[in-house]
């Protein structure tokens, strides 16, 4: 299948082809390489098991949960636990792009995508500051004391989110 821009994002430099592997999260798909869409690549701009509550507007958004998260000015937000800070400001992220050849599209609203064959990146670069290319990227990244507390927030909400890593959440 010929599509979008895919990329895969990794702490791990030079990295020359993606094998497929056993997904921990879905077994039943078997072995996997997992890319996302350019959409959400700015979720994924972290160090990889680092905990995060992502979330923007939808068409069904209400203008009241729009003032209570605060979403004014920003496409995306990114929540990150305060503990979390200090590393993610001194990770080297790297950005593999991916051709979507051999890819077919597995949750459209998260932007993943999976490929059972081997694939080979078509380029990498290396984001050495991801809060700035956050930023960059019209997302906003906010820090709080407790994710959790936000994530059922979120959940009960009319946002569209994306709930990533929580089981490395200390709070």
């Amino acid at each position: 299948m010929i599509g979008p821009t895919l990329f895969h994002v990794s702490e791990e430099a030079g990295i020359a082809v993606f094998v497929p592997r056993p997904s921990t999260v879905f077994p039943s798909l078997g072995s996997v390489v997992w890319a996302v869409a350019e959409s959400h690549l700015v979720n994924y701009l972290l160090p990889r098991d680092c905990p995060r509550v992502t979330f923007c507007a939808s068409h069904d958004t209400t203008d009241a949960d729009r003032r209570r998260f605060n979403l004014a000015g920003s496409s995306r937000v990114i929540v990150i636990a305060c503990d979390w800070l200090e590393r993610v400001e001194s990770a080297a992220i790297y950005v593999y792009e991916l051709s979507a050849m051999t890819f077919t599209p597995h949750d459209a609203s998260a932007g993943y995508w999976l490929s059972r064959a081997p694939v080979v990146p078509v380029r990498v670069s290396q984001v050495a500051h991801a809060p700035h290319e956050i930023r960059r990227r019209g997302a906003d990244l906010r820090v709080v004391e407790r994710l959790k507390p936000l994530q059922d927030q979120v959940v009960a909400s009319t946002l569209d989110y994306s709930i990533i890593r929580m089981r490395n959440s200390q709070r």
